[in-house]
């Protein structure tokens, strides 16, 4: 079993239309305290990156925030983290979160957190890192995006065997469990 000191976690600035989604984050942040990894982020105090930095603060894990500058300009930024690294751009944000992290956990969220999905994998892919990739697909979030993906290697653009690094789970427990075999 790998040992795994931080965890980088991409998620929505925002809590999205099911209150799964924010008790998923609650039930994640208890999960990586009890395994006493510390939670690496984008930084911000809102949505589920908001309420799973919370909890960790709460259950007085270490929690690191990584954010450009224009989003501390615009009041974005967590005040009360362990540690607040503010980068130029959102570029410089997704490779300290890259290299400070030991695994990637991807939750429900939007636009940028598909940015930051497709980016670790396409490094993962390059031979840039080989550190696990995990989905949350709480409540099925992720269907059609998992279905997209095997569109792609059926047209040939992706190998299957490329997709297997993936950990696409459907509950924090049984992620926790499949980062941590």
């Amino acid at each position: 079993m790998k040992v795994i000191k931080k965890a980088a976690v991409f998620c929505g600035s925002s809590t999205g239309s099911d209150p799964v989604y924010s008790k998923a984050c609650l039930e994640l942040a208890r999960l990586l305290n009890k395994h006493k990894i510390s939670l690496v982020y984008g930084g911000g105090n809102i949505g589920l990156m908001g309420i799973l930095a919370d909890e960790m603060l709460r259950l007085e894990s270490e929690v690191i925030g990584v954010i450009p500058q224009k989003l501390v300009d615009i009041e974005l930024a967590h005040t009360g983290l362990t540690q607040l690294h503010i980068v130029h751009t959102m570029h410089e944000r997704k490779a300290l979160m890259m290299e400070l992290a030991d695994i990637f956990i991807v939750l429900p969220g939007g636009i940028g957190t598909l940015d930051e999905f497709f980016e670790v994998f396409t490094w993962q892919l390059l031979e840039y890192h080989s550190k696990k990739i995990s989905v949350l697909n709480i409540n099925g979030f992720y269907d059609q995006l998992i279905l997209f993906i095997q569109s792609i290697i059926k047209k040939g653009f992706l190998n299957q065997s490329q997709i297997k690094s993936l950990i696409i789970s459907d509950s924090p427990p049984e992620l926790i469990m499949s980062l941590l075999a």
